[in-house]
């Protein structure tokens, strides 16, 4: 029998109804085996004391139940963002608060690079902080006159690229492809709109997706940012199942230094509906303690500060065009049909109100034809959905994953341009989901938003933009209901609440290390709380530091 750990910490908020609070847990083969104080551990005589964390504070491992594995790619590339952010190695890295200091950036990138024909990709840009300036092509031209230049947005939905990019891709006025916006003098802006025209330029130029298949030091990566944000289990959730993305998966799931239990979702518009279905069931056989199958992902529309989310009326506040569907609205309920009959669980990304209603409507019409008790099929972002949609959601059984970063990354933008300040006011509306018993979860979409689970509980509980304006008062949780978010509630979304989420006997031994207690503290001050590593199956992994 593998040797008892016991650890002692100043508190353990355990996220468990029946004994909320503990300050010693007991931990063996990995799992939790007893949770409770001096007296409850010292039915073990012969275990190892810990008493490293006598002074900090454990939780449950956090859960980040909506992020991508292009948060470990990405950071192969350069970071053009207007906030900074953190690396996976714990290096701050600042932000670029002008489009002259995005092409600065990169012209330093491109002048020192060694390949002067090579495709120059950085992420992070959003034009939406720069006054209604977007990016043009002829902007990026001053980047080099001779290699493509990419930039793809924060959002993931559009990419500006300059004129070798175009040219080589072969697009121009006369391309017959929805998505290519064009300027005042009836050129081609260089900004790319929608997965179809995405595609083509990917293609063109030789490039496979955003970021290609994941790679294993992709996903290496990936786990690095999960343990610097103290998360233990995430998703990728919108992947490709290729043989590369599984194979590199596998690798994930057996390299004992990367601390991390992943849950990907399939790209369910990846192949036909039926076998993209089947493969999802199948894969479900492969299961194990740190690699989850069995979820697929419909991503309907765009992103709402991109103008490409499908707003109900009355629109976009700035009279801005009614954005894409990704889907047809008419062929949604058939495709999903498919994966709900085959028992796989559906995540569906529905940033804006119209599309909530598609995907409501597509669930409903299976759960008529098909029964399922626990389906846990969830709504990803579900941005502006109205107190009547979390009743539908309710009645259906519906889960809702809120994109609560969005309030302060965007918040001034949809205030001033995307939705006016009503609707803005409800947007993520965590406080209406927990009212009429909707269950929730809350998350950083990363790399979209930094993988940070304390900052995005710090958005839902204070509901703050980056110039501290308050959106919606009456949205605004409670820090304990916040972290239950980032915990258990994300666990129940992935169908993992038996497992991770609360620290109690049986469940994997996965605790966020943090130097303060998030119950202790004011609101004000969630996001401020260090984060000093995980300990992920009973074995303690210090978070990297710059």
């Amino acid at each position: 029998m593998s040797q008892t750990i016991v650890y002692r910490a100043r508190r353990i908020v355990t996220m468990a109804a029946h004994q909320p609070f503990a300050t010693h847990v007991a931990v063996r083969e990995g799992r939790v085996l007893c949770v409770g104080d001096a007296q409850d551990v010292a039915q073990f005589p012969d275990a190892r004391r810990d008493d490293r964390f006598a002074d900090a504070v454990l939780t449950p491992g956090f859960v980040e139940g909506h992020a991508h594995a292009h948060e470990g790619a990405l950071w192969s590339r350069p970071y053009v963002g207007y906030f900074g952010r953190t690396s996976p190695d714990g290096a701050f890295v600042g932000g670029c608060e002008s489009i002259d200091a995005v092409v600065a950036r990169l012209k330093a990138i491109s002048d020192a690079s060694a390949d002067a024909d090579a495709p120059l990709f950085a992420w992070g840009f959003d034009p939406i902080y720069f006054g209604g300036r977007r990016m043009d092509a002829r902007d990026l031209d001053r980047v080099s006159p001779r290699r493509p230049v990419l930039v793809i947005h924060a959002s993931l939905h559009i990419v500006n690229v300059n004129s070798v990019a175009l040219a080589r891709a072969g697009l121009d006025e006369t391309t017959p492809i929805a998505g290519l916006p064009r300027g005042a003098d009836g050129r081609l802006t260089g900004e790319i709109q929608g997965p179809a025209p995405r595609a083509h330029l990917f293609r063109a130029l030789g490039l496979s997706g955003i970021a290609g298949s994941p790679q294993p030091e992709d996903y290496r990566r990936f786990a690095r940012s999960a343990n610097v944000a103290g998360v233990t289990t995430i998703t990728d959730l919108h992947s490709d199942l290729s043989d590369t993305t599984l194979a590199a998966l596998r690798a994930l799931a057996s390299d004992e230094s990367a601390p991390v239990r992943i849950a990907p979702a399939y790209g369910a518009l990846g192949a036909p509906a039926e076998e993209g279905a089947a493969k999802v069931m199948a894969l479900t056989k492969e299961n194990s303690d740190r690699l989850f199958f069995g979820i697929a992902k419909f991503v309907i529309d765009g992103s709402i500060q991109g103008f490409t989310a499908r707003l109900k009326w009355p629109h976009y506040h700035n009279g801005a065009s009614n954005g894409l569907w990704y889907v047809a609205p008419d062929e949604f309920p058939r495709l999903f049909e498919i994966f709900h009959r085959a028992g796989v669980q559906v995540h569906v990304h529905t940033n804006g109100d119209e599309a909530t209603d598609v995907a409501l409507d597509a669930i409903e019409r299976a759960l008529i034809a098909v029964p399922r008790p626990d389906h846990r099929h969830t709504l990803q972002h579900c941005q502006l959905a109205s107190a009547a949609q979390y009743r539908r959601m309710k009645a259906l059984g519906v889960c809702v994953n809120l994109f609560s970063n969005h309030l302060w990354h965007w918040g001034e933008a949809h205030v001033e341009q995307t939705i006016g300040p009503e609707r803005a006011a409800r947007m993520n509306a965590a406080a209406t989901a927990e009212r009429l018993g909707v269950p929730f979860a809350i998350h950083s979409d990363a790399p979209v938003t930094p993988l940070a689970p304390l900052f995005t509980a710090w958005c839902a509980v204070n509901r703050l933009t980056h110039k501290g304006r308050l959106l919606g008062p009456h949205e605004r949780i409670s820090v304990e209901s916040a972290l239950h978010a980032i915990t258990l509630g994300a666990a129940f979304t992935l169908r993992l609440d038996h497992l991770v989420g609360s620290i109690e006997i049986g469940k994997f031994a996965d605790f966020a290390v943090l130097e303060e207690d998030p119950l202790a503290q004011p609101a004000e001050r969630l996001k401020d709380i260090r984060v000093l590593g995980t300990i992920f199956g009973g074995v303690w992994r210090e978070a990297p530091r710059a």
